[in-house]
């Protein structure tokens, strides 16, 4: 039985600009990838994107997608305090512009993982100040690009970074210290309602929004009150905060299993994903009902959703049945705006190097060649004519 989507309904992939511009040195990810023994290998020149995004933007165009979301990097925008590049802001104003010439809405991401140097050196995130550092460059870019931006995400996934780089230790600067990862969920909600402000005031008009990592949270065998503990700091502080955000960017991968004592391994019998999730895709469905209810209806956008595999075929299985979930939540009511698939690229997938393969599209390592897999013309094929069969 066929699964149609609304007109207008927004058909994407995404990036992230560390993980596939390549020659990022100025950040805090390049300096962790070659000082920690906590990542496989350092990004290099990833994908060559910064200076192959016409490629790929002609690709996402000739699949059938509508939308293209991607990150600009804040260590090249401002590479030391106070100091812009003009360069840079040129740059990610012909791609936000190439998007446009294809038809593709630029859904323009400010901050995507990795931060400058300079920024990591006064505190990072654990640091209040550098919510007013946030807003000062997102002033600048913003200022530069607002006209061209069709939707705007302010922070891609805070509470991974808050919880990666300040409790768990393993994104940068790699502290294991509540308290700092409590002051950086802070320091995000403050920088996201300040940038807010800033794109709103233009120029331009787009919609603005945070994308947040979301699991399934599934109790087990008397879990209610961990799961609680845990969904408090990695959902419920950042749902809470969106009062009058034009969306609400919905972020899913698979569901997370919680017992008595915290998280536990996959379930026995349950396939598995190269990054070690179960291959849940209901999970999205279950995410983008929480998101809404949690924070009063804001809209949603699945911002990110997809599956590390080198088996194609399951890509194509696994998003069948996200999206399956996606029309259930229309059906029911919910305000779901569009769907944007992880990831455009195979790409640097942060601590585990390139062995995951998110992408719709294969890279060769050496040459960068480009090499669409089924799923590209599948994925396209859908968002070309609104219909799933």
């Amino acid at each position: 039985m066929s699964v149609t989507f609304p007109d207008g309904f927004i058909w994407g992939t995404a990036t992230a600009a560390h993980q596939v511009e390549g020659g990022n040195w100025n950040n805090d990810w390049w300096e962790w990838e070659h000082t920690s023994d906590r990542v496989r290998e350092p990004s290099g020149d990833a994908c060559d994107q910064y200076n192959r995004y016409e490629e790929d933007l002609d690709l996402l165009a000739g699949f059938g997608f509508n939308a293209y979301r991607f990150s600009i990097e804040w260590a090249r925008i401002e590479p030391e305090e106070g100091e812009f590049s003009r360069v840079a802001l040129d740059h990610y104003r012909r791609v936000c512009a190439a998007c446009h010439e294809r038809n593709l809405t630029p859904i323009v991401t400010f901050h995507h993982f990795s931060s400058p140097r300079w920024v990591a050196a006064r505190g990072g995130w654990a640091s209040a100040a550098t919510a007013e550092l946030f807003e000062r460059y997102v002033t600048r870019a913003s200022g530069h690009l607002g006209d061209l931006i069709g939707r705007a995400c302010t922070i891609n996934e805070p509470s991974m970074v808050a919880t990666g780089g300040y409790l768990s230790g393993v994104f940068p600067p790699g502290q294991r210290d509540r308290d700092a990862r409590h002051r950086a969920n802070a320091t995000f909600i403050d920088a996201h309602r300040r940038a807010v402000e800033v794109i709103r005031s233009g120029p331009g008009d787009a919609p603005v929004g945070i994308c947040l990592a979301m699991s399934d949270y599934q109790a087990v065998d008397g879990g209610e009150s961990y799961l609680e503990r845990i969904r408090a700091g990695m959902e419920d502080v950042f749902l809470d905060a969106l009062a009058g955000d034009d969306f609400v960017g919905v972020q899913c991968y698979s569901r997370t299993r919680v017992g008595p004592s915290g998280a536990l391994r996959p379930e026995e019998g349950v396939e598995t994903t190269q990054m070690g999730y179960e291959f849940w895709p209901e999970s999205l469905e279950a995410t983008i009902r929480r998101a809404y209810d949690r924070s009063g209806g804001v809209p949603v956008v699945v911002t990110e959703n997809g599956i590390g595999t080198d088996d194609d075929t399951r890509r194509v299985e696994y998003t069948r049945r996200a999206l399956q979930g996606v029309r259930r939540c229309l059906d029911d009511g919910i305000d779901v705006g569009g769907y944007v698939h992880w990831t455009l690229l195979d790409n640097f997938e942060w601590a585990e190097g390139y062995r995951p393969t998110f992408g719709l599209v294969a890279v060769d390592r050496e040459t960068f060649e480009r090499r669409p897999k089924p799923s590209a013309t599948w994925l396209g094929t859908i968002a070309r004519t609104g219909v799933m069969d």
